[in-house]
């Protein structure tokens, strides 16, 4: 389902107007991405989206005031561009200690910072009270008699050089305010002002429990020099939007390697179509629903194959440009069937949730990759001596694949979703083998591999 909020903090839009003719007036304008129309892209309506390469890119982040939560990013995920996957992604923000009340934030934007600020951009997302975001932002050029870029918590900044620019309070009225939030903050009337130094006075969204501190996935600065530059020299976005079945909508983004966008939407944009729907119904469990939205991206600089983080999907333009008359769909199958596993979650619910041994992550995808989607390539047949006498069911991908389908043609046709359930809901263990076969993963393992045998050398 899809909602998104949008909000003028401050006068209303016909004020707006009116005030810009007559004096500056400084601007707020928020909004809220809920349910499918939370992306990676953080895209909005009138918010614009986080840049990488704005003021802040190069700018030096300092806390003043306040912990930072361990489980969370460290200051520079704020000024890196790179940014969230999905609603829950500790680690791709920063967020003050559980518990505590807030903090304060500095930006120093350096000497040189001598242009005009057109804006100041902030961006959060988090499917419950992390989500929206409650500050006040100062702004100084660090010449004011008594300055001091180190305000703490308890002192008013406005005594020592600082000008309040903004309150923002992106909480709804009611409701918790999950979501992805966007704040863009500018005067109506023209730039910011000429600032070196910004200050961040953060506060919690609440006090019922120790988890109100907002999720801070980003903070841009615009002086107009840095989003000019980048305008004229990035590529044009070069997107293929894939509807599938079910209501489901992947992206898949050439913007980098325009070379493969032919190739993305004539080849790969088909399969897509077709298996992500497939993947998700044979994956089911109580209670869950995959994800709306899948963005699929190729990276000139990534090295490697591919890598699966919440909904986005990243392959590297290298190998696949080698393999695609290869394996190059094949391997984006196998990264779809990591978007709908979605195993991660668990243990952000549930403190006491088993970890599900990467075999079987990665054998559950090839299983799916090598004998549903492509069963015609044999490409994890075990056809030779050296091979066999090297194969263990927990060897992974292709070789953990071939066991996964060895049990469901001998032993049990439900067992990949039952696997894929007990790891989903965090509860998987070794135990679960005899329960549902009979046998331990020993057993098993000892009777696959003489089957293996068997078939090679028909003895």
């Amino acid at each position: 389902m899809k909602s998104r909020s949008f909000l003028i903090l401050g006068t209303s839009a016909i004020l707006m107007i009116c005030a810009a003719a007559l004096r500056a007036e400084v601007k707020i304008v928020a909004e809220c991405n809920g349910g499918d129309s939370a992306t990676a892209a953080f895209q909005f309506a009138h918010v614009p989206s986080p840049s990488r390469r704005d003021a802040a890119s190069g700018a030096r982040f300092a806390m003043v005031d306040g912990r930072r939560d361990r489980n969370g990013g460290a200051l520079d995920v704020l000024g890196d561009g790179r940014l969230p996957s999905e609603a829950d992604e500790p680690s791709a923000n920063f967020f003050f200690a559980a518990g505590s009340e807030g903090g304060r934030l500095l930006v120093d934007l350096g000497r040189g910072s001598t242009a005009p600020l057109q804006r100041v951009n902030t961006y959060s997302w988090h499917s419950n009270t992390r989500g929206p975001q409650v500050y006040r932002l100062y702004a100084a050029d660090g010449t004011a008699d008594g300055f001091t870029s180190q305000p703490t918590k308890n002192t008013d900044p406005a005594a020592w050089g600082w000008k309040l620019l903004a309150t923002v309070d992106t909480r709804p009225k009611q409701g918790q305010g999950g979501g992805q939030h966007g704040v863009t903050i500018f005067d109506s009337a023209g730039p910011l002002g000429v600032y070196r130094y910004l200050l961040f006075d953060i506060s919690r969204t609440e006090a019922d429990d120790p988890f109100g501190n907002t999720f801070f996935s980003e903070i841009d600065v615009d002086d107009g020099i840095e989003r000019a530059r980048a305008a004229i020299s990035a590529p044009q976005p070069r997107l293929e939007i894939v509807e599938a079945e079910g209501g489901y909508r992947l992206t898949i983004d050439t913007t980098e390697t325009p070379d493969l966008s032919d190739w993305a939407r004539i080849n790969l944009a088909p399969v897509v179509r077709e298996w992500y729907p497939k993947i998700v119904a044979m994956l089911p469990s109580d209670g869950f629903e995959a994800p709306r939205s899948v963005t699929i991206s190729f990276s000139g600089a990534m090295r490697g194959v591919a890598a699966t983080g919440g909904t986005r999907i990243r392959c590297a333009a290298g190998w696949f440009r080698q393999n695609l008359q290869g394996e190059a769909k094949g391997a984006v199958v196998h990264e779809l069937v990591h978007v709908v596993q979605h195993y991660g979650a668990a243990g952000r619910v549930n403190p006491a949730a088993t970890r599900t041994p990467g075999w079987l992550v990665e054998g559950l995808a090839d299983y799916i990759r090598w004998f549903l989607y492509e069963p015609q390539t044999h490409g994890a047949d075990l056809t030779t001596t050296r091979a066999l006498s090297r194969a263990r069911y927990d060897s992974g991908y292709r070789v953990s694949g071939n066991f996964l389908n060895w049990v469901v043609t001998k032993h049990d046709k439900d067992i990949v979703r039952q696997l894929n359930d007990a790891a989903r809901q965090g509860i998987y263990t070794d135990d679960l083998w005899p329960k549902l076969t009979g046998h331990t993963l020993q057993d098993l393992d000892d009777q696959w591999k003489k089957d293996l045998e068997k078939n090679l050398t028909g003895k």
